[in-house]
Formats: C-alpha cells, sequence, structure tokens
C-alpha cells in the first residue's frame, strides 16, 4: 500500500484529522485490535451512508442521473462497514461500556461528517481514503499479532464465513486479510473521488468538464 502525499491545505487538514482520530485509537485501545475494529468500523460505517444519501438528494433536487453510480457505490461501501462490524461483534464481544463509547462516537461523527461532506466533499472524501490507509495499517498489525501467536486464531465467526463465502475451516486471520482487502479499496475509490472533484469543481454528477 501506497500513502497518499497532501497535496495542497485541504489534504493536510483531512491528514490531520485522520492522525488525531488515530491517535485516540491508539490511546483508548492500544494492542486490543478487535475492540479497536468494533469502534471503528460504527464510525467508518458513517461516510457512504451519510455522502451516498447526500449525493441521492442531490440527484433528485437536481433532477440530474447518477452517471458515475456514486450513490450505490458509497451506500455499498456502508453496508460494507456494517458487516464488518457485524463480524468484530462476535470476536470482541464489547461491553457495556464499549456499546456507550459506540453510541457515542458515531452520534459525533455522523453530525460532524454531515457538516463537512455538505460544504466541503472534497475534504470528506480524501479524509475517508485516509482513514482507510489507517485502517489497512491497523490490520496489518492485527495480522502481524496472529501470526506472531500473540493473538489466538480462532476460528472465523458465521457471520463472517457467509458473508464472503469462506470454508467451514477457515480462521480469524482469513478474515482480517478479507477485510484489509475491503478497506483497501474503500481506500482508492475515496482518494479517486476526490481527486474528481478537484476537477469538476465538487460537482461529481453529470460530465466532467473538458
Amino acid at each position: 500500500m501506497s500513502h497518499r502525499k497532501p497535496e495542497n491545505i485541504s489534504d493536510h487538514i483531512a491528514l490531520a484529522i485522520t492522525m488525531t482520530l488515530r491517535f485516540l485509537a491508539d490511546t483508548f485501545f492500544a494492542r486490543r485490535y478487535g475492540h479497536r475494529a468494533v469502534v471503528l468500523e460504527t464510525v467508518a460505517g458513517v461516510p457512504g451512508m451519510v455522502a451516498g444519501m447526500w449525493q441521492h438528494l442531490r440527484s433528485l433536487r437536481g433532477m440530474k442521473n447518477d452517471s458515475r453510480g456514486w450513490i450505490k457505490k458509497l451506500l455499498d461501501e456502508a453496508e460494507n462497514e456494517r458487516m464488518h462490524l457485524m463480524i468484530f461483534i462476535e470476536i470482541a464481544k464489547p461491553n457495556t461500556f464499549e456499546r456507550y463509547i459506540i453510541l457515542f462516537a458515531q452520534a459525533v461523527f455522523w453530525n460532524f461528517y454531515f457538516l463537512l461532506y455538505v460544504f466541503f466533499p472534497k475534504i470528506a472524501h480524501r479524509m475517508v481514503g485516509y482513514f482507510e490507509e489507517q485502517a489497512v495499517v491497523s490490520y496489518t498489525q492485527y495480522l502481524e499479532e496472529i501470526d506472531s501467536g500473540l493473538i489466538e486464531n480462532i476460528p472465523a465467526p458465521t457471520t463472517a464465513i457467509e458473508y464472503y463465502g469462506l470454508s467451514a475451516s477457515a480462521t480469524l486471520r482469513d478474515v482480517v486479510l478479507r477485510v484489509r482487502e475491503d478497506e483497501k479499496g474503500h481506500m482508492d475509490e475515496n482518494h479517486a473521488m476526490a481527486d474528481l472533484l478537484v476537477i469538476t469543481r465538487g460537482e461529481p454528477l453529470g460530465n466532467t468538464p473538458q
């Protein structure tokens, strides 16, 4: 995975927000990767839903077709992140306190991301691209802990087996590999969306100006 270097002020803002949240995650969860994944996937499921909803409403208001398929891509991203959460809930089994943290984190982040997306969609997509970069880093570290024996390579949860079509003998390592691949895809898509918003001056619907 290659890190997308910031090219302008908005990129630096997006990266700064990302690294601040990364610091908080490291502070609260350290190497408890399963519990970290539960909280972060709860937050990660917000951007796709917010952005997909907003693009849907823009399509209705502007009476323009979503010719690039952003609405479906974004809502699919949100659903994929939700399934990650369902998988890691089976693995980490969050306690009551952690569930309250999830509620608080989602409430705060939903409102923050909605306002950011409405007024600064390029920063919003770039930030998610950086979020996903850090998710790939975290899942890579998770794999290293599994491979070193510090985290038990338990059988894959039923939800993961059904969602990814894994074999009945699949393990946690197989699941983390698939989740990491999902995050790489979201990373590439959101960085590409941010790039396109630069070209189209913030307008993702319709044709790209020549």
